[in-house]
């Protein structure tokens, strides 16, 4: 768990504090106006709660935003590394980034732009906003994804992992940030292999995150009552930017019994898209 503030920042969490070498996040909590330098990083403005106008390269982005994580998806802004930016406006804006040696244009990313997907079905039923993806959003390094949650419902399962370059998989760092609806906590498991292990279970809340430097993660579990929201923010070192992912062979055979059940009639948020 990582929770470090500085200045209008809520949290700040760098390749360097984390230890690993491409992905991080910052959250902006704006009154006003604020100036972000992306430095050696492509970074995204992507509101969480409020809307701002984005200055950066000689052109500005007007977002709309939202009035929460559970209410609709979202339009953005793409900022590129050696940038300064000028936001302007009021609400609670993630920053999520990737270290990169490419300089891509500034760019805006509409909300009808977004693709949402309705991922399981029965209690592992969940909706995933997909901003920032190599089939949806050109970039370099960075991909970012948001997964909705219904309380009382398990996502990222079965438990998978990203952590080696092979045929099917990509080699990824990867943030959860998490929202609760209602004041509520969920759970984040984390596991290992024998060669690399690691063992979280941990309570979120909101405003928490996790890194996940390697390892089986899942499941994200909402606890019954509250909905549950996490930001995916992903980067490694790879050639290709790839979402490719291995399930723990000892659960994949979960996603076989999804085939006889519904999706939670709790989604979408938000309202159908």
């Amino acid at each position: 768990m990582n929770r470090s503030q500085e200045g209008p920042f809520s949290l700040i969490i760098t390749p360097e504090s984390a230890g690993w070498g491409f992905s991080g996040l910052r959250v902006l909590e704006l009154d006003g106006t604020e100036t972000v330098a992306t430095g050696d990083a492509e970074t995204l403005v992507l509101p969480l709660s409020g809307s701002c106008s984005v200055s950066v390269d000689g052109e500005t982005f007007e977002l709309a935003g939202r009035t929460g994580v559970f209410d609709a998806v979202t339009d953005f802004a793409y900022l590129p590394r050696d940038a300064e930016a000028v936001v302007s406006g009021r609400g609670r804006f993630a920053l999520p980034s990737a270290k990169t040696s490419k300089r891509l244009p500034a760019r805006y990313g509409p909300a009808s732009g977004v693709p949402t997907e309705l991922r399981g079905a029965g209690n592992c039923s969940r909706q995933v906003n997909n901003y920032c993806l190599p089939h949806t959003f050109h970039a370099d390094q960075l991909l970012v994804c948001e997964v909705l949650t219904p309380g009382g419902n398990w996502s990222s399962y079965p438990p998978h992992k990203h952590d080696e370059a092979r045929e099917g998989e990509s080699e990824l760092e990867e943030i959860y940030y998490f929202e609760v609806a209602g004041g509520g906590m969920g759970y984040q498991r984390v596991y290992g292999t024998d060669e690399r292990p690691i063992d979280v279970l941990e309570e979120v809340r909101s405003g928490d995150v996790v890194l996940i430097p390697h390892g089986w993660h899942g499941p994200s579990m909402a606890a019954p009552g509250y909905d549950l929201y996490y930001l995916n923010v992903m980067a490694g070192p790879g050639p290709e930017r790839a979402w490719l992912i291995c399930d723990d062979p000892a659960h994949a055979w979960v996603r076989q019994t999804w085939e006889t059940q519904d999706v939670d009639p709790r989604l979408p948020f938000g309202g159908p898209r």
